[in-house]
């Protein structure tokens, strides 16, 4: 299962229009300016996780239905094999598989995620981003340093964060290597 961004643009208008929300409204709600947001509903600007994660809140939908057109199915559970998560590419150096895709009515919608080492990024400040909920990061191997607001935290090997999404946040691979670990948005 695959998605293109132009695609996934579309369900977005046509699911605003249908719910007879203006795009000024959804802007508002994703906290993005109304030009930011024109952008990406056209497919001229690339949209982050956290942007469509708000939009499919907003607009009470399944986040797989906007990237799908396909709405989950099923409700007893969900077994998605290890590599086998949908593929989602929205931030360009991370890749990020969701791993409950099939899953109707989620509570929480979980990642397998891999932040790649790049040496250059490590004297600079970490890119932040913020979303609605709360979020969990479980590190399955590598390390990573984790910033929230102002706090620097460094990760290992079955360390786990949890923290209000709300906050500035970000990361990035440490130590040489690339960093695998889940990520649950709730």
């Amino acid at each position: 299962m695959s998605y293109d961004i132009k695609d996934v643009s579309a369900r977005l208008r046509m699911t605003r229009e249908y719910l007879d929300i203006t795009a000024e409204e959804l802007a508002e709600k994703t906290r993005t300016s109304i030009e930011d947001y024109r952008a990406l509903e056209t497919g001229e600007k690339d949209f982050s996780l956290s942007f469509l994660h708000d939009c499919a809140v907003a607009l009470g939908v399944d986040i797989i239905e906007l990237l799908t057109g396909r709405p989950p199915t099923l409700k007893k559970y969900s077994l998605t094999k290890n590599g086998k998560g949908l593929p989602i590419k929205r931030r360009e150096e991370f890749s990020y598989q969701h791993i409950a895709h099939h899953f109707k009515d989620k509570k929480a919608e979980p990642f397998m995620v891999v932040a790649p080492f790049y040496a250059d990024a490590q004297n600079k400040p970490i890119p932040l981003s913020s979303h609605d909920g709360q979020e969990m990061d479980i590190v399955i191997s590598g390390r990573l340093k984790f910033a929230i607001g102002s706090h620097i935290e460094t990760l290992e090997e079955g360390d786990c964060i949890y923290f209000d999404a709300k906050n500035p946040h970000g990361m990035i691979a440490v130590d040489g290597q690339d960093c695998k670990f889940l990520a649950v948005l709730i």
